[in-house]
């Protein structure tokens, strides 16, 4: 989030859903929040929990998430939250590019469509699966005929059936300590400076919640999302060396 106005816009924005859940006796849903967004919910969370928040993506691990106020239990029903995802695929795959999430996105934001209705995009070499609200499947399914210079079509599918593996790349990193701003600097081939830089302008997040404490020690299983840098996963519990360095292990999402 850019600033406090912003910052306190979103959060009255989910209380008025969690009075109107809980109020009414309904299922409510936000849009789909960044995680700079979902540091915004964090902060008031329990604040909210009369009205029993849940997360959705899409799938397992997502990035971007929505939430849904209202406990099945207490209303007597439950409510799938809407979400779908979208295969996007060339017309003819022999002539079609390399395209990267830049440029799935781009096609989508020239369609004149808001950021907070799309989730993630996972990519493939030359297709990507999207989630958004079903709100705008239609619309895209129809639209979206082009990526970059290639034709595609677009199709609603099973995500959890379709969904393509993403092969994080395994390395070994040598740190001083395990301190986030050191593991930071040498996954992301940092200097220390540009590394802190990264925490005083927010742009950190340690499992999906903003990281503004550079001197926190990440353990075996956090997931570090540096924006800008990209993703990864920490594999393994340290190992010291001979020369007393630390080698852990590290799965990078490039």
């Amino acid at each position: 989030m850019n600033n406090n106005a912003e910052i306190t816009g979103l959060q009255n924005r989910l209380r008025d859903l969690a009075d109107r859940s809980y109020n009414q006796n309904i299922f409510t849903f936000s849009q789909f929040l960044s995680l700079g967004e979902m540091d915004a919910f964090y902060k008031i969370e329990k604040e909210l929990g009369y009205a029993s928040p849940c997360l959705f993506g899409g799938y397992e691990g997502a990035e971007r998430n929505l939430i849904r106020f209202g406990n099945p239990e207490d209303l007597g029903f439950d409510q799938e939250p809407p979400i779908v995802c979208i295969h996007i695929s060339p017309l003819m795959e022999k002539f079609a590019d390399k395209l990267s999430h830049r440029d799935f996105l781009g096609a989508l934001m020239n369609l004149g469509i808001e950021r907070d209705v799309l989730g993630d995009i996972k990519t493939g070499e030359k297709e990507a699966y999207l989630f958004c609200l079903d709100s705008i499947s239609e619309f895209i399914c129809d639209s979206l005929d082009k990526v970059k210079h290639t034709n595609v079509k677009c199709k609603v599918v099973d995500a959890m059936a379709e969904l393509p593996e993403e092969e994080p790349e395994e390395i070994s990193v040598l740190v001083s300590s395990e301190r986030a701003d050191g593991i930071i600097s040498k996954v992301c081939k940092l200097s220390r400076s540009d590394s802190l830089d990264l925490f005083r302008e927010g742009k950190v997040f340690i499992n999906g919640r903003l990281c503004e404490n550079n001197s926190k020690p990440i353990t075996k299983g956090d997931t570090i999302n540096a924006r800008g840098y990209g993703k990864f996963t920490i594999l393994s519990e340290p190992n010291t060396t001979k020369k007393g360095k630390l080698n852990i292990s590290v799965a990078v999402y490039r």
